[in-house]
This record gives C-alpha cells, sequence and structure tokens, in this order.
C-alpha cells in the first residue's frame, strides 16, 4: 500500500540583471554545482531539480505556477545568490500552493581575503539577497522554512531532507481519506471532531461506512486466498499455542487473514488510506480486527480506535513523512495505559487492546490469541511484541471547537524493568520529557487524547513544521518544558489563533 512516489523539490535561485550576463553565468553555473552536490549526498530521500535563476516577476509567477501544476513537485527551495528585489517575488508567492524552503547559504564558505573585490562582493552577497528575500515572506505573513548554513555541510543537508519528508506530508494531507466503519465511541469528547473544518484546514476526507458493508467484502475472500495469507503468518510470526488447540487456534487466525484481506480490497476499490473501527459495532464481523489491523498498518494505512478519525489520519500523514527515512524505526497509533510511579524508574505502559503497529517492534514477533470482553465475539488474533528503545515523538490532534491544536510530546521509549507474560498485546514503555510529572501534567492542560500518533523517525520540529503549513497551534513538550511558561504559551496561543 505504501508505495514511496518519487517526489521531486525544485531549486530555485535569486538574482538579477544589474550585474551583466558574466554574473548571471557564475549565478546558474554556482546553483547548478549545489544541486548536483546535494543530489549526490546521500542525505536527502528525494532528488532536487534545477530550474533556470529567476531575475523577472514573470519569470518567478510562471515557476511557481507550474510547481502547483506538476504532481511531482512537493516543494520549492530558494536560495538568493545575490540581491534580488523582493517585489518581483510577491505575485509568485501569493499563488505558490506548495511548501517553500529559503535556504540561506552561499556559493564560497570563506571570504577570499587575498582576492576579494568589488565584482566579488556584488555577485555573492547571499547576506544581503536573503534578508531583502525573507523581508517579503514576513510582510505577506506567509509560512516558509529558513535553514542557514554552508551548503555543502552534512549537517545543513540532513536538514534539508528533514524539511522534504515534512514537506511531502503537507502535500500528501490533502489525499488523506479515512474511511469510518461505525461511529465513535458514545460520549467520548477527544475522539470527537469537526470533520468538515479537517477537510478545509488538511484536506482530509472523513466518511462513514455501515460495519456489514465491510462484512460483505470480508466474507467473498476466498478460502484460497485466506490459506496463503495465514501460510505466510506462519512462517513469519511465532505461534503462542500457549495451550490451546491448535485446530481452533489456527481457525481464529484465518478469521484475521479475511479480515485483512476483506479490508484492504475494500480500502483500495474506494481509495482510502486510514481506517477507524470500534469495538462496539463489529456487525457480522466474527472478530475484533486486531493481526489484520496492525498489519494494514505496516502496510501503511493509518488507523484509529473507538472511531478516532484524528488519530487515523496523522498516522497515515506520519507514515507517508517516515517513507524517505534510511533505517527506519517505525510508527504507529498508540495509547496511554498505566503508569509506574516508582521513583527513578517513572514512565507510561502504552499499548491497545489489540492495535499496534509492528514497525516499531524489537525483536521476533509472535500470534497470541486471548478473550477480548470487548465486543462480545471470539477470542481474536493479534501480534504481541515489545517496541524498539531510544527516542521517539508522541502527537495528539485535538480540536478545541474555535481551532484545531498539535500537542507534540518527545519521549524516551525504554524496556520495562520486568517482563509482562500475562498482558497479551504489543507495547512500549516510555518516559515524557521533560519528565514524567512535568510532561504528563502539561499533555492535560493542553486538552491531550488518550490515543497518540506516534514515530521513531519524525521529530518535533518537523511535525511543528507541518502544523505550521497547516496553519494550526503547536504546542511543545520537552526538556525545557516548565507549567508556567506552558500555560502562558496557550494563553496567547488562544489570542493568536483566535478566528
Amino acid at each position: 500500500m505504501l508505495e514511496k512516489k518519487n517526489y521531486q523539490f525544485w531549486f530555485c535561485t535569486g538574482s538579477q540583471d544589474l550585474y551583466g550576463e558574466e554574473c548571471l553565468a557564475h549565478v546558474a553555473e554556482h546553483s547548478k554545482i549545489i544541486v548536483e552536490a546535494l543530489n549526490r549526498s546521500g542525505n536527502l530521500p528525494y532528488e532536487v531539480i534545477w530550474k533556470p535563476t529567476m531575475i523577472t516577476n514573470e519569470v518567478i509567477r510562471r515557476t511557481f505556477n507550474e510547481a502547483n501544476t506538476d504532481e511531482n513537485c512537493a516543494g520549492i527551495i530558494t536560495w538568493m545568490h545575490t540581491f534580488s528585489p523582493a517585489k518581483s517575488w510577491i505575485l509568485g508567492l501569493q499563488e505558490l500552493r506548495k511548501p517553500l524552503l529559503h535556504l540561506h547559504t552561499q556559493f564560497n564558505r570563506e571570504i577570499p581575503y587575498d582576492t576579494i573585490d568589488m565584482d566579488f562582493m556584488n555577485e555573492n552577497q547571499s547576506a544581503h539577497g536573503d534578508r531583502e528575500y525573507g523581508h517579503i515572506f514576513s510582510r505577506l505573513g506567509m509560512e516558509r522554512k529558513v535553514i542557514a548554513g554552508y551548503w555543502e555541510d552534512a549537517d545543513v543537508q540532513k536538514e534539508i531532507g528533514a524539511w522534504m519528508c515534512t514537506a511531502v506530508g503537507v502535500i500528501e494531507s490533502s489525499h488523506v481519506r479515512v474511511m469510518r466503519v461505525a461511529d465513535n465511541m458514545r460520549n467520548v469528547a477527544v475522539t470527537e471532531g469537526d470533520k468538515v473544518e479537517a477537510q478545509i484546514k488538511f484536506g482530509w476526507e472523513v466518511d462513514a461506512y455501515p460495519v456489514n458493508e465491510i462484512v460483505e467484502a470480508v466474507n467473498a475472500v476466498s478460502q484460497a486466498d485466506i490459506d496463503t495469507l495465514v501460510e505466510e503468518y506462519y512462517s513469519k510470526y511465532d505461534i503462542l499455542l500457549e495451550g490451546r488447540d491448535e485446530k481452533e487456534f489456527r481457525q481464529h487466525v484465518a478469521v484475521q487473514a479475511g479480515i485483512e484481506i476483506g479490508f484492504e480490497r475494500f480500502l483500495e476499490e474506494r481509495n482510502y488510506q486510514a481506517i477507524v473501527t470500534h469495538f462496539g459495532d463489529l456487525g457480522g464481523l466474527k472478530q475484533l480486527p486486531g493481526l489484520a489491523i496492525q498489519r494494514l498498518m505496516e502496510k501503511g494505512y493509518g488507523f484509529g480506535a473507538e472511531g478516532d478519525w484524528k488519530t487515523a489520519a496523522m498516522v497515515r500523514v506520519m507514515k507517508i513523512m517516515t517513507q524517505g527515512v534510511k533505517d527506519a524505526k517505525g510508527t504507529s497509533f498508540m495509547e496511554d495505559y498505566t503508569y509506574n510511579l516508582v521513583p527513578g524508574k517513572e514512565g507510561v505502559l502504552e499499548a491497545h487492546m489489540l492495535e499496534v503497529c509492528p514497525t516499531i517492534a524489537d525483536g521476533r514477533i509472535a500470534i497470541k490469541e486471548q478473550p477480548l470482553s470487548m465486543g462480545e465475539r471470539e477470542d481474536p488474533a493479534r501480534l504481541v511484541f515489545t517496541s524498539k528503545t531510544g527516542p521517539a515523538i508522541a502527537t495528539s490532534l485535538v480540536d478545541l471547537g474555535d481551532r484545531f491544536r498539535l500537542i507534540i510530546n518527545d519521549v524516551d521509549c525504554k524496556k520495562t524493568e520486568k517482563p509482562m507474560p500475562k498482558l497479551p498485546v504489543a507495547t512500549a514503555f516510555w518516559t515524557p520529557q521533560p519528565n514524567l510529572k512535568v510532561g504528563t501534567e502539561a499533555w492535560i492542560l493542553a486538552g491531550g487524547a488518550h490515543h497518540t500518533a506516534f514515530s521513531y523517525d519524525l521529530s518535533a520540529e518537523q511535525m511543528g513544521d507541518w502544523a505550521a503549513n497547516m496553519g494550526i497551534e503547536a504546542v511543545y513538550i520537552d526538556k525545557d518544558t516548565n507549567i508556567r511558561q506552558f500555560k502562558n504559551e496557550m494563553n496567547w496561543n488562544s489570542i493568536y489563533y483566535r478566528k
């Protein structure tokens, strides 16, 4: 399902004709060298495409409108090699509908002390030109990403690469369609929200289907297709019978295979990229989808439980953003369950009834079957594992009535102190930054949900940039958070983002 699209990013260099044709030739040569070096670096997930130097209103406007209509273009990288009068950029910027990065760099790393003259100064004045260019964004009130540093440095290139992932998330957001199986959990507030406003802000389409319409797709799956997928399960995962009858166990696994195939076909036929289910409305399904949903998430689908369409869409967006990340550690739907409050060992045990994505697993994955009190169906098969360790982020998109807020928490994932042999679900364990006390207080003050879209492969900065491009509030909970400042920030935001 999650097939990497060959997105490209256009490199647009600003200049003017005041200094003559020789200068413009150098500008073009230098920008081509930079583009070639970026593409060779191995630090970018997508290709950079060189564009002719921008020196007139007409050229800038035409180029940006071509970017708008080019399905392969996910964003624009701009750099002012020399002084480029910013009024020439106004119309093009006003019409641009793609994410934009302002790269503040210069071709030469060092001042050529022995040879520098006024010709060199006139030609190489990014320190001058980028300030003029940056001003017009502030005057227009436009969102853009600014990265400063030398273009040949690996850390700068990696910053560009990280922004590319965010830009792809911005572009792909408007392609996210969420299929809701039934409604959200009765009387639950945080998983609700304004679907019309979400489509206006993010481009998401959120549609509901009666569960038995999807059951028909599950029932239509042939036994041969089910048997083939069950064989794949048995070859890929450990089987934990734990005293259960082997034949019955396999039959229960086969139910999940049928759900996976039927759900995926239904999603593909109707062009949906995310799905939500609800244990309270299973219709003719024999089991609550568990292993099936975990496998769909592994393939790139977004998921939210109990009708949580916002988290489902966010999981999809974040999976798209990580598709170009080398050695990715995984992205998943997650839920806060219970705390460890022992001093020095504080943390939150994360899990769900069944549906945690196996991309975050550390080591072998097993299939287990256990009774589930919710849903009143037969014992569902699910994948069980523990998550990887290391830094990660947990995000929650909430609807505050007058605006959306994205809450972003840096977390440190750890192994639990002891195994949990009686807990039949996949788990993660993390300590929120700056610590459990402040992190959880800030999360609750911000109105964060118990469901999160979680990733090892994205940074808080990337998610904040995504929110900025969407025009919504973002709040950060990290090592520098203190409650007094955090509350002040939210009060200021309530004024800034008021409709």
